[in-house]
This record gives structure tokens, sequence and C-alpha cells, in this order.
């Protein structure tokens, strides 16, 4: 049994995930890392926006789990993830929360790219 604090989202501390319409495209070191039109969109307050991509569309090979782990109690466990491409990296670029919580269940299986330590992160429209 865990001991964690569990919080539900709410009018305090709203936190959404929503489906993006768009094509997402995630880009390190000149390697396409992620490709997708199935992100959905992280939103919490005190953070920006964040895609979060299914691990299908990643190339995990380029990841490599790092010790990094935290805790939130809206979220649940995350684990975070050095990336990798030629001779560049980056420290604990990308974030999953492997076991989320129900209030925020689609995060599963998924991975979310923290856009201030990966090349570009662009956003396209689909259709």
């Amino acid at each position: 049994m865990s001991d964690k604090m569990v919080l539900i989202p709410g009018p305090s501390h709203p936190i959404t995930v929503e489906h993006s319409p768009s094509r997402v495209v995630v880009k390190f070191g000149g390697v396409v890392v992620a490709d997708t039109t199935e992100a959905v969109i992280l939103k919490q307050p005190s953070s920006p926006e964040r895609f979060v991509i299914p691990r299908k569309d990643v190339k995990m090979e380029l990841l490599e789990r790092s010790e990094k782990t935290s805790y939130c109690p809206y979220k649940g466990d995350v684990s975070y993830f050095n990336l990798k491409s030629g001779d560049a990296s980056s420290a604990n670029a990308a974030f999953s929360f492997e076991t989320p919580h129900a209030a925020v269940a689609e995060l599963k299986e998924r991975i979310g790219f923290y856009t201030e330590k990966v090349e570009s992160i662009v956003e396209e429209k689909v259709g």
C-alpha cells in the first residue's frame, strides 16, 4: 500500500489532457525523435503546455532512462529519460507517467518532451 498523497485536479488546481488535432514532430540532434498525429496536450497551472506522444510514435532507442524520478500528487510517479542522438545529448529531456492516476489516465504509455531540452517541437495542422 502506498502512503503517497493522491489529489484530484479541480478548480484550485486544474489539469487537463486534450487530444491534439495536429501532427507533432520532435527533433533532436538533427534527427526526428517522434512523429505523431495522436498526441495529447497536458495543461496545468504554472507549467507550459506539453505534448505527450504515444510510445509507438517515439524512437525509444534514442531514450535512456535517467536516475531522476519524482512524484506529482495529481498525476503520479514520473520517470525521466536522457536523449542521445549521435554526439548530442540532453539530460532529462523527456518524461513519462507510467502508472498515472485515474484523472490523467490518458498519459499512460506516452512520452512528453521538454521544449527547452530538444531541438524543436513542431505542430502542424492536419486537414
